[in-house]
């Protein structure tokens, strides 16, 4: 549903100022704060920020987290000068040498390593800098049947770029040593994207299973295990969220078993996706072969997601009035319309065959779910139209 404050201003904002990206903070605040109170005291909450890295989005976030989840030596800077007051957890695969020793440099809090080449570098490369790191092994573990049916997408048990195979991380074990430079914390899982709450708990579990099992088998002492994010955003029913107060309970069961694992978790797109808007307006509606297109000023270059998703891109219709042209204002009316952007290819589709009772040129679009993996994942320059414009509504 769109806030008044974001309607406010997409019906403010002349056609020049458009497309535009509206984040309501004060929306994502409380949301935030929703999240974290579902959850036990003693789970920490991580945010993803390959999902929206912008600093208001980060500063917006931070009385609610935990700390954040880096991919990228890019993103590790960025974040750090953002927030410079939380910790990082920096993970994802071909980690380089010159990242790493940055991220030492300035301290990361747990390195999430995805192969032995990396543990053996970041091992390296610590004892050159003699600093100690935090290392968590990320594990590609097995992942329930149920799990992969329901997921947007399943990375778990399958071959895979990412994390080590289980086998690989017994192997490993003898490579920490008590006067060496890496110190094993614990274990980091991100199995499938897109779960529901009962889902996620079921695999949160099994993660933490397998942990405790490892740990009991080797002495290893491990005390922490990261569960990943990937709780689901329905893109088709914008109005139905994941159910916190479920998967808080879940995870304070499990827990509850586990007293000695502080657990974790680094969703992305499940806290910033409802939180953001990308308006535009519609310049011409044509008809072709008997069915109906709307273009729209922009595109899938500002907005990847229903590309990159393969979904029609939940929107609202927000009526303009004033059509100061002497000719009939081009219109569809009862029939379904396909929402199309300015670029030179047939894959600029941000909605498809998408019933409308009546939507003209010069009407206002406002898309849904513009909060995560929109603006930060499209290809800005194609055609070198001009850029969105940002707006962050604080309170």
């Amino acid at each position: 549903m769109i806030t008044a404050r974001v309607h406010d201003l997409a019906t403010a904002l002349s056609g020049d100022d458009l497309p535009a990206y509206v984040y309501d903070l004060t929306a994502l605040g409380a949301h935030a704060r929703a999240v974290r109170n579902a959850l036990p005291p003693g789970v920490e909450l991580y945010y993803a920020a390959k999902a929206n890295p912008a600093p208001p989005i980060l500063r917006a976030l931070a009385p609610h987290v935990s700390g954040y989840e880096v991919a990228s030596g890019g993103e590790l800077e960025h974040v750090r000068t953002a927030v410079p007051e939380l910790p990082l957890a920096f993970g994802g695969p071909g980690k380089t040498d010159g990242e790493l020793r940055r991220a030492l440099k300035l301290g990361v809090e747990r390195f999430h390593v995805e192969s032995e080449h990396e543990l053996r570098l970041l091992a390296e490369l610590a004892a050159e800098q003699d600093r100690p790191a935090d290392i968590l092994l990320r594990v590609n573990l097995p992942l329930d049947a149920a799990a992969t049916v329901g997921a947007a997408l399943a990375m778990g048990g399958r071959p895979s770029p990412f994390g080590l195979d289980p086998d690989r991380v017994e192997h490993l074990l003898p490579l920490f040593t008590a006067d060496g430079p890496l110190r094993l914390r614990g274990i980091h899982a991100h199995l499938a994207s897109g779960l529901d709450a009962p889902t996620q708990v079921t695999v949160a579990a099994g993660i933490a299973h397998w942990a405790r099992k490892l740990s009991d088998r080797h002495g290893s002492a491990l005390t922490e295990v990261n569960v990943g994010g990937g709780m689901g955003v329905d893109y088709a029913r914008p109005d139905r969220r994941f159910d916190w107060a479920a998967y808080g309970g879940g995870m304070a069961d499990i827990a509850q078993r586990n007293p000695d694992l502080t657990l974790r978790i680094e969703p992305g797109r499940a806290l910033t996706a409802y939180c953001g808007w990308y308006l535009t307006e519609v310049l011409d509606i044509k008809h072709s072969g008997g069915e109906a297109f709307a273009v729209l000023r922009g595109g899938t270059h500002h907005l990847r997601t229903p590309a990159a998703k393969q979904h029609d891109h939940p929107f609202r219709i927000l009526p303009t009035e004033e059509w100061p042209r002497p000719w009939p204002r081009p219109a569809a009316r009862e029939e379904p319309v396909t929402l199309v952007g300015q670029l030179c290819t047939p894959k600029d589709v941000l909605a498809r065959h998408i019933p409308v009772a009546r939507l003209r040129a010069g009407d206002r679009i406002a898309f849904a779910l513009a909060g995560a993996y929109a603006w930060n994942i499209s290809h800005h320059d194609f055609l070198m139209h001009p850029k969105p414009g940002f707006h962050y509504l604080d309170a």
